[in-house]
């Protein structure tokens, strides 16, 4: 089976919330599609146990180019910074709004505090990043690509979700809003759906995950949970020529979750 291999080379990639889990995953495989990253987070180190390496080290280590800017992204200010810092790059051409926050709580127990942080950095973060990076782009004369990242719980109710799915379901809007009014400036956007995976943002899910019946599935899962690396193709795609006639477009990368 023919492999999807697009050239990056000569594009500029913002992924914010890079340093650990899908972000870390998706910044690595643009890096190794040639593109110069640059690494949106609040930290610089790896979560992951024996991941010593920053993101933007492990790219520079494989000849690639990539920079790392210290970035909160529920402050548009800073999402402005790292956008201004991709100048210096070339500038933006794929802006990535990964970051994300994720807590459990029953919805009788979510506290407006716990509602606002994730509110601020999943929604407003998404938002904000994808205004301010097609603006950069129709402000150079580069129009490029924004990808999403939502989730499986955007469609579907979860226990202890109530406060996270109700930022991907917005996240789902933002995209399908944003790509309807900049789809004659020539922005794509669109959004990748996680399904269950084993990353630093769900403490403890790796075990979880190892416990669940039979051979690592849950009932409506009928593949199996996913390692990070394997949502990276779906970003590549909606990011390259290949994906030109696609915008507004949630593609789910859950194991099959939503058709159950």
């Amino acid at each position: 089976m023919a492999n999807l291999n697009p050239d990056f080379s000569d594009s500029t990639v913002v992924v914010t919330g890079a340093s650990a889990g899908i972000g870390r995953a998706v910044a690595l495989a643009f890096g190794a599609a040639g593109a110069t990253v640059v690494n949106a987070d609040v930290r610089e180190e790896p979560k992951a146990e024996g991941e010593a390496a920053p993101t933007h080290e492990r790219i520079r280590n494989s000849g690639g180019e990539a920079e790392y800017v210290e970035t909160d992204v529920s402050d548009p200010d800073q999402i402005r910074a790292v956008i201004e810092a991709a100048r210096e790059l070339g500038g933006v051409d794929v802006m990535v709004n990964n970051a994300g926050v994720y807590t459990k709580r029953r919805f009788r127990d979510v506290t407006p505090e716990e509602f606002e942080e994730v509110q601020a950095v999943n929604a407003r973060g998404t938002f904000f990043g994808t205004q301010i990076a097609a603006n950069d782009m129709l402000d150079r004369g580069e129009p490029g690509v924004v990808v999403n990242t939502s989730s499986d719980t955007q469609g579907r109710a979860a226990w202890d979700h109530s406060h996270y799915a109700a930022t991907k379901g917005a996240i789902r809007m933002i995209t399908r809003s944003a790509a309807l009014e900049l789809a004659q400036d020539g922005v794509r956007v669109n959004a990748v759906a996680p399904g269950p995976v084993a990353t630093e943002i769900r403490e403890g899910w790796s075990e979880e995950a190892e416990e669940m019946e039979p051979e690592g599935e849950t009932p409506d899962l009928p593949l199996r949970a996913a390692d990070p690396e394997e949502l990276a193709g779906a970003y590549l795609f909606l990011a390259s020529d290949e994906a030109s006639y696609v915008t507004g477009e949630t593609v789910w990368v859950d194991g099959g979750g939503h058709v159950c």
